[in-house]
């Protein structure tokens, strides 16, 4: 199924869905069935011919064939009684740079945009255009500028540097009349290529050729020179087509809000099933597909394994909704079959089963409220209140337990990369609050913390792959002898845990994570496969990857740069939050989102400023209110994001009491639990993983975000300033890109230092908003970002 077919289904709708799929399945099942309707059309190269096939009484579908029949690809689909002809004259040709298989609908690209106007019209320059048609009809036809001759959008690159760029060649004669943006983007709403469609948003948006080079066109590229002609080779390139049996792709036929979660982009393809020496590392922004990676190479790596009964694969990330998330995922990918051979848990649930297994009391594990209320005690008990429980927390999971310091002098001279910097005499009293906090732990009833169940986990996995090495070694001096003996005595056969292990939001796992998973798994190809972004680490967990022994530097890290959940409007200014500040990696090097982009446009995020706290609640619900019932938008479609759990009580409380009386549920540890047309609320730690058609980010006012406390920092401790800034950046970044189709930012008083320099001047007000006479809230009035 190539992918402008599927975008063609997708736009089209369920109907049409359901009618290609069954096709497809016949088309499988017999591809000699006379009853399928297949005509030659013409001879597309070489070796490929094109066909036309009736799906339906009203829908057909263009397809190729290569190697004398035997392959079929689905290229495009239409309906109605034009749809001979529109497929008819469709181009089908191989992009020279990209070897992929493109079509392009010449007079409908046409259709979006008009010759250059005379020099003689002599129109006022500002005029405006009206009677706009409708841009999703492939009739559209953009209105002549009102000036005189303007200047082509894409006039200073050349023909030869867009081809050489990507851009599909039959499109060239129409680009060079695009002089407006309302042209461009009525463009874009239509089927082209890829590539083509990623490399003009990219020039418009002003990057610099070498750039869009580097960041799209080098990846599109495969690894041998590309034949124009041969088409059962360019049919047969993962980057050029999603194979019609893959069930993904008959997954994502547009049958639902969710279907794209498991398509796999072919940006995406290599990343999946490549082949790595060692460990591999995947980054990339939100919504680059970083877990739909993750998913398909879970199911690669199972296809490899020989038949058997066990679960060799580990699939794991930091919290148990996101497990269960990528369980639910995997099943819809590859059904009981691929979850009979892999292990999905969250790191958490794997260590404390370890710790299980070994018998060892660590006692009763506290969740993390009751443990930081714990600091609280000590600090009390010690005197020491100007060591903040929140630091305290995070100096013993992050530098005492990461670093394995079991003394006072271990503690004092370890390093601390990317800690706050304290004295030693500051040292001295934390560990004199560290024995305190253990104390209390240690003390009847005996209880523990995940952290510390973590930790032990590690050191008993680290124990048990030595003896698996120890035995691997003594097997290889008795020149490969089965260790009948020498396993009985130990009692049982060891053989490493797992043989795989692939990691999702690899940036909020700790170190003593990564020590664990290390040790369950022998070094050696394709051992770790990792998804993460350092911007959108929520946590503290600032991890070195290459000191708990995974090297994932060189040509085992990759970066995807394509976004397509997000629109650009809300990309752009979500990025603009976290625009300057410096993350990590996850290894020792800088991470950036230089080329990070999306294909998709949509609506301006909107921004609304309210004078006091219910004003902009009220604003809120009146604004989900109005998306229901004015514009169908399901209530469980819609979140509102808020700092923090007391915030998502008062929100919820509003929301659901009149006029308003909305349904609402709060975001828990583990998500939503219910069915209901509900809006959704959380605090933004709770949005990790979500996504939602309609994001309200409430509550970005200066002193909320970042909260007011950080400030006690800014002179007495710099560096925990800058992270806790940084750290408040990385949650309203992970908040923002939740949302796929609008986002509204709102505040009481003054707006955030995140948001832009006019954010109050330029912002909508919610008291206008709730006088009937007020201005339209509706997306079309949206202030621009």
């Amino acid at each position: 199924m190539g992918l402008q077919a599927h975008e063609d289904i997708r736009r089209r709708g369920g109907a049409a869905a359901d009618a290609v799929a069954t096709f497809v399945q016949r088309l499988r099942a017999d591809r000699t069935n006379r009853a399928l309707r297949l005509s030659f059309l013409r001879a597309a190269g070489d070796n490929g011919d094109l066909y036309l096939a009736h799906v339906d009484a009203r829908c057909m579908t263009l397809l190729l064939s290569t190697d004398g029949g035997d392959e079929i690809a689905v290229l495009a689909v239409r309906t109605g009684a034009l749809a001979h002809d529109e497929l008819a004259r469709l181009t089908v040709e191989i992009n020279t740079v990209s070897g992929a298989v493109e079509v392009v609908d010449q007079s409908e690209a046409s259709a979006n945009v008009v010759a250059l106007p005379d020099r003689s019209d002599t129109a006022p320059a500002e005029a405006p255009t009206t009677g706009s048609p409708d841009p999703t009809s492939a009739e559209a036809v953009v209105s002549a500028p009102a000036s005189g001759l303007r200047t082509p959008l894409f006039a200073r690159y050349d023909d030869k540097l867009l081809v050489d760029l990507g851009v599909v060649p039959s499109l060239l004669p129409a680009l060079c009349k695009v002089t407006t943006d309302e042209q461009f983007e009525r463009l874009l709403t239509h089927n082209l290529p890829e590539l083509t469609r990623d490399v003009l948003l990219a020039l418009r948006d002003r990057v610099e050729p070498q750039d869009v080079q580097r960041h799209i066109t080098a990846k599109w590229r495969p690894k041998e020179d590309v034949n124009p002609r041969d088409w059962a080779r360019a049919a047969q390139r993962a980057v050029s087509q999603a194979a019609t049996d893959d069930d993904a792709v008959l997954g994502a036929l547009g049958k639902s809000f969710d279907a794209w979660r498991l398509f796999l982009h072919p940006e995406q393809q290599r990343l999946a099933a490549g082949d790595f020496k060692g460990s591999a590392k995947v980054t990339g922004g939100p919504g680059t597909g970083k877990t739909v990676v993750a998913l398909h190479r879970v199911r690669h790596l199972v296809t490899r394994l020989p038949p058997g009964h066990s679960r060799p694969v580990l699939l794991t990330t930091y919290n148990t909704n996101l497990a269960l998330d990528l369980k639910e995922r995997l099943r819809h990918l590859g059904g009981d079959d691929l979850l009979r051979r892999v292990d999905v848990k969250s790191v958490d649930v794997l260590a404390r089963e370890i710790v299980q297994e070994s018998r060892v009391d660590l006692g009763r594990p506290l969740d993390d409220d009751v443990a930081m209320n714990l600091w609280h005690t000590v600090r009390t008990e010690t005197g020491l209140f100007e060591y903040d429980a929140d630091f305290l927390d995070s100096e013993f999971k992050h530098v005492i337990l990461a670093g394995g310091c079991r003394s006072w002098d271990t503690y004092r001279r370890i390093g601390r990369a990317g800690r706050p910097r304290i004295s030693t005499a500051q040292r001295h009293d934390v560990w004199q609050l560290v024995q305190k906090y253990q104390a209390h732990l240690d003390s009847p009833p005996r209880q523990t913390t995940y952290a510390l169940i973590a930790d032990r986990a590690a050191a008993l996995e680290q124990h048990r792959m030595t003896r698996v090495e120890g035995q691997a070694r003594y097997k290889e001096e008795q020149g490969g002898c089965d260790l009948v003996h020498r396993e009985a005595g130990s009692g049982m056969w060891l053989k490493p845990r797992y043989q795989h292990v692939v990691v999702d939001e690899a940036q909020d796992l700790s170190a003593a994570h990564w020590r664990m998973l290390r040790a369950m798994v022998r070094r050696g190809p394709n051992d770790i496969f990792l998804a993460g972004d350092a911007h959108q680490r929520i946590y503290g967990n600032r991890v070195v990857l290459g000191h708990q022994g995974v090297e994932i530097r060189g040509r085992a890290s990759r970066r995807l740069t394509l976004n397509y959940r997000t629109t650009r409007q809300i990309l752009g200014s979500a990025n603009r939050l976290i625009d300057g500040a410096p993350f990590d990696d996850l290894d020792t090097g800088i991470d950036t989102l230089d080329g990070y982009r999306s294909v998709l446009t949509g609506l301006a995020p909107q921004f609304w400023r309210a004078p006091d706290r219910l004003t902009e609640m009220q604003a809120v619900a009146a604004l989900i209110k109005e998306r229901h019932d004015t514009h169908g938008t399901p209530y469980s479609a819609m979140a509102v994001s808020v700092p923090d759990g007391g915030s998502a009580q008062e929100f919820a409380n509003v929301l659901a009491k009149e006029p308003f009386s909305l349904p609402v549920v709060e975001l828990g540890r583990d998500g939503v639990r219910s069915d209901r047309d509900a809006v959704r609320i959380g605090t933004m730690h709770r949005f990790k993983g979500l996504e939602f058609q309609r994001v309200f980010l409430t509550s970005v006012g200066e002193g909320q975000v970042p909260h007011q406390r950080i400030e006690r920092y800014r002179l007495a401790n710099p560096d925990r300033y800058r992270q806790e800034e940084q750290r408040a950046r990385s949650l309203v970044f992970v908040a923002a890109t939740r949302a796929r189709d609008e986002l509204i930012v709102t505040w009481s008083g003054k707006a955030s230092r995140f948001l832009p320099q006019d954010a109050d001047d330029t912002a909508y007000r919610a008291t206008d908003l709730l006088r009937q006479d007020g201005p339209p809230s509706g997306s079309s009035g949206a202030a621009v970002a």
